[in-house]
This record gives structure tokens, sequence and C-alpha cells, in this order.
């Protein structure tokens, strides 16, 4: 078993709902819950957007290999309603990775894996740690909640540090 961390969002519809039923599919189809971090409020990041998000970090153990864990995990997002849709590019953020812009827009539900045991995984699929931990403090907060000693494999940081970082 490895401990992956997810953290899961969403502003559209029933959100607290939402995020509820994610984390009973997610426990269900990945694996045992070792913790989970209070919801957390926070504004749009990359875009406009009507309504604010709630995210909320979840530490599961997990015996799926990245890309299943990867596909199980878009799955339960199209069963909560999630559509990809294209909306607005924040062209800042391409510049930051070296890569194609992101295509941001309001959502019932995200999830994404921000990290998969202390493994780095660079694939065109799947890049853990997620590559933009240190700049999102709605990642940050509820992460310094569950997993305050944890140090980012890549940067050594915790969650504290790159939360001052932030400023």
């Amino acid at each position: 078993m490895i401990d992956v961390v997810l953290l899961t969002g969403g502003n559209l519809g029933p959100v607290a709902q939402t995020l509820a039923r994610a984390r009973e599919a997610l426990i269900e189809q990945i694996g045992p819950e070792k913790a989970c971090s209070g919801v957390w409020e926070s504004e749009p990041w990359g875009f406009d957007a009507p309504q604010r998000f709630l995210n909320q970090v979840l530490v599961l153990q997990t015996q799926l290999e990245p890309l299943t864990l990867l596909d199980t995990v878009q799955a339960i997002e199209r069963q909560l309603g999630r559509v990809r849709a294209v909306a607005s590019t924040d062209t800042t953020l391409h510049t930051v990775l070296g890569t194609a812009p992101r295509q941001y827009h309001s959502r019932p539900i995200d999830i994404d894996i921000l990290f998969y045991g202390d493994r780095i995984i660079d694939l065109p699929r799947l890049q853990v740690p997620h590559p933009l931990i240190a700049q999102r403090a709605f990642v940050l907060h509820p992460l310094n909640e569950v997993l305050p000693e944890y140090r980012h494999p890549v940067t050594g940081l915790t969650s504290r540090e790159m939360i001052e970082q932030l400023g």
C-alpha cells in the first residue's frame, strides 16, 4: 500500500454534497482513508467565476498504480458530473511551467493527484507531485492541516514553508 494525497474541489451545484460523494467514492474505489482536511473555501484561481470554490485534501492508501489511479479519479469525476470544457486561458501559468496554456473553468468536481508516496512521475498524462502545489494557497492550507511535516519530494519544503513563500 502506498499513501496518495488528493485534492477535491468544485464550485458548481451542491458542492459540499459533491465533495462528500467524491470522498465516499474515492475511499471505495481507491483505498482506505488515513486523513482528511476540513473543507476550505477559496476564490477561483486562474479564471473568473461566479461562485467560490470548496476544496478538501484526502490522504488515502492504495494498491493502484499511478495511471490506474488517474483513470479511477477521472471516472469518479465523470460520475459526479464533471465535463471537461474549454473556458478562459491563464497564459502566465504555461510560462512558469514551460507548457501549453491550461484551461480553467467552473466545475462540480475536480480531483487532483498531489502526491503518490514520494515518487516523482513525469508522464504525458500525469505529473506528480502536482506541478502547481507551491503556487496555490487553496491546496497548501488543507494540505498543511493533514500533513504539516510532509516534505515535497522535489523541493524538500513542507506545506508551511511553501505557504510562507506565497506571502
